[in-house]
């Protein structure tokens, strides 16, 4: 069975909402073994509120913690106890198989930095990040993309981009279930010639990586629309698409609210299309995804949002879960080994 860290003190809600979401965890078929790294105290107190099964909970006692609002080198310099690390050292030493945190995201990566190794081949690693789109893909008919990097590396070669392409495929195979997922740069044109000189390069690079179902170069008008399932940038740009898409999706929640309070006529077609509308709030909402992965290290961990609902904490939890049975890093080492037998040959 699977075993999971989770960092109980990471994220906006904690520990409240990490502690609910263990114990509900817990009462559901297949939830795997939970390791809850943060303060005894508060984790007893929590469980004691909420139906839970307490063979599947062990606690790791870790009260202090990296505030959201923290440098996170800072931080964890002054607190080498605290409770993301210490849940990467859990992993680090296989008494789990997954770390999962809502916490800072730069105390989180910094955290797998320090504990994790990286594996063979990968330059850099990448935060990847799912948005929806109006194309399904998989067998569960899976409405969401993949891009990365999301903001880890700023500034990245033509190594780098190679590199998440590879991670990103595997990531989408196993999480999302698509077999042939399609994976593209992020640049100013389709031409392989547009773009920065590292895209550039990147472009000439992927196109002989076999195996990786590459499209070449999309534009920011087909990542809506869901032409590549997989987005390869850097994490400069990804950011900023990620905060757009972010914007875009709350300003056309305040639009449909403005224009339900304007008059009667507008109340009336919003209330025929409120089946519809539910719907679509359901299929993209990213809550069911759970998280976000750090790729490129050598063990797995997720990165929730830091405004996680219990649901999204145990979706994260899920897809944990996911990468590890489903051999992800492992996978990610293999197609590190392609690219670098690849670019060996051409030489």
């Amino acid at each position: 069975m699977t075993t999971v860290a989770l960092d109980v003190q990471g994220g906006d809600l904690a520990p409240d909402v990490p502690i609910s979401a263990a114990a509900h965890c817990t009462t559901r078929p297949g939830c795997p073994r939970l390791v809850l790294v943060g303060d005894r105290e508060r984790i007893a107190a929590g469980l004691a509120q909420a139906p839970h099964d307490a063979s599947l909970l062990r606690l790791v006692h870790a009260p202090r913690f990296v505030p959201m609002d923290a440098e996170p080198r800072a931080a964890l310099d002054a607190m080498p106890d605290a409770s993301v690390l210490t849940a990467a050292r859990l992993v680090r030493d296989g008494e789990a198989d997954a770390l999962v945190s809502a916490g800072n995201t730069g105390g989180v990566v910094l955290a797998c930095a320090r504990t994790f190794k990286r594996l063979p081949g990968v330059s850099r690693c990448a935060l990847g990040a799912v948005y929806p789109t109006e194309t399904r893909r998989g067998d569960k008919q899976d409405p969401f993309s993949l891009i990365l990097d999301a903001g880890l590396t700023l500034d990245v070669s033509a190594e780098d981009l190679v590199g998440f392409a590879i991670m990103g495929a595997a990531y989408a195979q196993r999480i999302s279930h698509n077999p042939a997922p399609r994976v593209a740069l992020l640049s100013n044109g389709t031409e392989a010639s547009k773009g920065l000189d590292a895209i550039v390069a990147a472009h000439g690079r992927l196109a002989k990586v076999p195996g990786l179902c590459f499209i070449g170069n999309v534009e920011g008008l087909d990542i809506p629309r869901g032409t590549a399932d997989v987005v390869i940038t850097g994490g400069f740009v990804g950011n900023i698409v990620l905060k757009m898409l972010e914007g875009v999706a709350e300003t056309v929640q305040h639009l449909l609210r403005y224009a339900f309070d304007q008059s009667l006529i507008n109340k009336a077609g919003l209330a025929l299309l409120a089946p519809t509308l539910r719907e679509l709030k359901k299929t993209t909402d990213w809550q069911q995804y759970g998280g976000a992965p750090i790729l490129g290290f050598d063990r797995v961990c997720i990165k929730a949002h830091g405004r996680s609902s219990p649901r999204a904490i145990k979706n994260a939890i899920k897809v944990a879960c996911r990468a590890v049975d489903s051999g992800l890093v492992g996978a990610i080492a293999e197609g590190m080994r392609t690219v670098t037998s690849t670019a060996e040959s051409a030489l």
